[in-house]
């Protein structure tokens, strides 16, 4: 069923109602679809009440995302210990994974969840979660288009930018499987305001630093191959970002180049945040639900991409994934 038929179902303008402080986050390690949601409702609010106050609790974004308007609302404290009158969780699949955010949420006089994750069973005082669509920005975009739901206001181009950069690195930039009709659309309607959609693209989604070629270089030349060649991994270590003078936030890019491995069914990313927990990235094909592996540790997803933090030394991580992945691809040669 079409999930647009379903959203005037789901209203949340009556939360709006005698607001005057706002909170918006996401998920911890913000991608291009989180920051780009959290963005694009932080613009839509101050532009409809410029009076209200609006904070936008993330971990620090990549420099390629805060070209975005009210970038400079990213923060990571509550120094003065607000207590909100709305608190919104955007592209987050539980509670546990808001971060910085997780205690202004609990305490907020009103929440609400907006996410299309499918491991998402709904939290917060009003729940909209929507596995049909293909990203937080392309839900939150055809929530804010309905009038219904959120007012009489409209989309400036600044706010239509954020949301077009979040379909964007969610979509693959229109390659994944979740791509459907009504994520071109939205694009499409958001190209309609005047986007640089070369820029957002290229300066966002394609372009690297010379250090973050270097890590996928090093990533992709110690990857390998199991499960007679169905899957590929790479891992990366705090040592390599300490040589290379990068972090986290510079291996965007590496998982999906892993997966487009000619006879992959599933490509894993594997990078230490500190001794014994590692951040494991997931990617597959129709074959393999990753959503379900990643929600076995923890984590949670979408059912080609999909992710977790996982304890123990790597070998043993790798090797217990590579279990289940095995486990799916076994069930389906079954069926054949």
């Amino acid at each position: 069923m079409n999930y647009l038929t379903q959203l005037h179902e789901r209203c949340f303008s009556d939360c709006l109602e005698e607001v005057k402080t706002v909170a918006i986050s996401g998920h911890i390690r913000p991608d291009g679809d989180c920051v780009g949601s959290c963005l694009g409702l932080c613009t839509y609010l101050l532009d409809q009440n410029p009076d209200l106050l609006v904070d936008v609790y993330l971990d620090p974004v990549p420099d390629q995302f805060r070209f975005l308007k009210h970038a400079d609302r990213i923060i990571q404290e509550n120094e003065n210990q607000i207590v909100y009158d709305l608190c919104v969780a955007l592209d987050c699949s539980e509670p546990d994974r808001l971060k910085p955010a997780g205690d202004i949420f609990e305490k907020a006089k009103r929440t609400i969840c907006i996410d299309h994750h499918i491991t998402n069973q709904g939290f917060g005082d009003i729940s909209i979660v929507c596995p049909e669509s293909s990203s937080a920005s392309e839900l939150l975009y055809y929530i804010l288009k309905d009038q219904r739901l959120f007012g009489q206001g409209t989309i400036s181009v600044d706010c239509a930018q954020a949301l077009y950069m979040g379909i964007v690195h969610d979509t693959g930039v229109f390659r994944h499987s979740n791509t459907s009709l009504e994520a071109m659309t939205a694009a499409g309607e958001l190209i309609g305001y005047g986007l640089n959609t070369e820029k957002i693209i290229t300066d966002t989604f394609f372009k690297k630093t010379y250090r973050q070629n270097q890590l996928l270089g090093k990533a992709l030349l110690e990857s390998i191959l199991m499960l007679d060649g169905a899957m590929i991994f790479a891992a990366l270590y705090q040592k390599d970002f300490e040589i290379f003078g990068c972090d986290s936030a510079d291996t965007d890019g590496i998982i999906d180049q892993l997966r487009v491995t000619e006879g992959v069914h599933v490509a894993m990313l594997l990078y230490e945040l500190k001794e014994g927990e590692f951040k494991v990235s997931l990617r597959s094909d129709e074959l393999v639900d990753v959503a379900l592996i990643a929600k076995e540790f923890g984590g949670g997803g979408h059912i080609r991409a999909a992710g977790c933090t996982a304890y123990g030394q790597m070998h043993d991580i790798v090797t217990n994934i590579a279990s289940r992945v095995e486990s799916q691809l076994m069930e389906q040669e079954d069926k054949e």
